[in-house]
């Protein structure tokens, strides 16, 4: 969606920071000895406490079997909440998206369970530097393809590979909306990013070749060499300088 009015700012705002309060409350959670079931849980006593009103975007939509998305290790994104426990060294993605009165804001953090090899630290802060690179590019003008080409100059100056069947896009009313944001340089991308286009901004990188499979649970996207993947998001309104991040903790 693109920004219309004063009333779509705020609500938008709103539905951000909760899903930000809710994202880091789960991330301080990861640790040793959890299940992801565990996780999930937490996070629908979370909602149930914070915002009555508010919905789980992905299981409104789509069906998801879960409160938030948890996908550890190989595990890319869309990871289902279950019986599997947290251990040393796992790379845990937290991806929550919500609604709340009408709007949708989306964002994810991943979170490296100590001790981690420095091959997993390169990768956890190589995706974080992806996103930083993105929200740099992301201005008003410019094209849409900007955005992915400095994904993927980061991620190749780290020696990551972008997972390219997974990308940024259009939110705010609901949970995917135009335009599609691939976070690699697309030549056959014309838009351009116009003031107010609120977007999910969202590098999903891996430590080995970057081609995944679907799977047996139907949800989960995880690498096909079972390298681990990391993925940062973050829900954004497009402006004239850098965006406006409505999921900043």
């Amino acid at each position: 969606m693109s920004i219309r009015s004063l009333r779509d700012l705020d609500g938008l705002a709103r539905v951000g920071r909760l899903v930000a309060s809710l994202r880091d409350a789960i991330a301080r959670e990861v640790r040793p000895g959890v299940t992801t079931g565990a996780l999930d849980r937490r996070a629908a006593a979370f909602l149930a406490a914070a915002a009555p009103g508010a919905r789980p975007a992905p299981r409104v939509e789509y069906g998801f079997p879960g409160t938030v998305l948890l996908s550890v290790n190989d595990e890319a994104v869309h990871g289902v909440p279950g019986p599997r426990t947290i251990r040393p060294g796992d790379v845990v993605k937290v991806d929550v998206t919500l609604e709340l009165d009408g709007y949708v804001a989306d964002a994810a953090v991943t979170v490296a369970v100590e001790p981690v090899s420095s091959a997993v630290r390169n990768l956890c802060d190589g995706t974080h530097a992806a996103l930083e690179r993105a929200l740099e590019a992301a201005r008003a003008g410019e094209p849409i393809s900007a955005i992915g080409a400095a994904v993927e100059r980061e991620a190749s100056r780290r020696g990551l590979s972008v997972i390219r069947a997974v990308c940024g896009h259009g939110v705010g009313r609901r949970i995917h909306e135009p335009p599609a944001v691939p976070n690699h340089f697309d030549p056959s991308l014309r838009g351009v990013l116009t003031e107010g286009l609120v977007l999910a901004i969202e590098p999903i990188l891996a430590a080995g070749a970057g081609d995944v499979v679907k799977g047996a649970d139907g949800w989960t996207i995880r690498t096909a060499d079972g390298s681990p993947a990391a993925h940062r998001e973050h829900t954004v309104v497009i402006a004239r300088g850098r965006p406006i991040v409505l999921t900043a903790a």
